[in-house]
């Protein structure tokens, strides 16, 4: 099992005053799958593979979509999460937000959290990534889910030992065909002009 070489600092955690020049987002689950990201955000820029210490990947909470629990990283400071940096512009930032359900008012069950992770090419890059904002127990996902994160971890060429970890990890049938359609496209909201809604 991977275990993280870096010292796991308080100074690793931090808050962005403004959103950088280059937007880099650290993608550790089912948005490494190129069907999921292309899907949700076309003009995403792949950059590296990376690695964020002190962190590992599990699943809590209940999806319709895949009939399990669904990805975050949580603190941790003997293990490490893998992923991907894509480079996005303003636009993409605002489709994922759209597709991952962030509210404003922090209400969503997920939220953005700055890191910084370590690429393949040897640079730090500061990066958002998306983390549950409810947890309680841990759950199994879907094995259809856990397959989808697989493959895109494969087609990204993430370290091998790591791609078996994800691999090993308990996961259970889904109960119905799955990814379950969506009843509305999330990106529609983003277009809805509330200024004449009711207060």
């Amino acid at each position: 099992m991977p275990r993280a070489t870096d010292r796991c600092i308080d100074d690793s955690i931090f808050l962005f005053d403004d959103l950088p020049e280059e937007l880099y987002y650290f993608a550790y689950g089912a948005n490494m799958n190129p069907r999921q990201i292309q899907q949700r955000c076309s003009t995403a820029k792949v950059v590296t593979v990376a690695r964020l210490p002190c962190y590992r990947i599990d699943f809590f909470g209940h999806s319709k979509i895949w009939d399990g629990a669904l990805a975050t990283v949580v603190r941790d400071p003997e293990q490490e999460a893998w992923g991907v940096v894509y480079e996005l512009s303003t636009t993409d930032l605002e489709r994922l937000d759209a597709w991952q359900d962030v509210r404003m008012d922090g209400t969503g069950p997920y939220f953005h959290y700055p890191v910084r992770v370590t690429g393949g090419d040897g640079r730090t890059y500061t990066a958002l990534l998306y983390e549950k904002s409810i947890l309680g127990e841990p759950r199994k996902p879907s094995k259809p889910y856990l397959d989808f994160i697989v493959a895109g971890a494969a087609t990204h060429q993430l370290p091998a030992g790591y791609i078996e970890l994800l691999q090993h990890m308990a996961a259970r049938p889904a109960s119905y065909p799955v990814p379950k359609p969506r009843m509305y496209n999330p990106e529609s909201l983003l277009a809805w002009d509330c200024s004449s809604c009711a207060e």
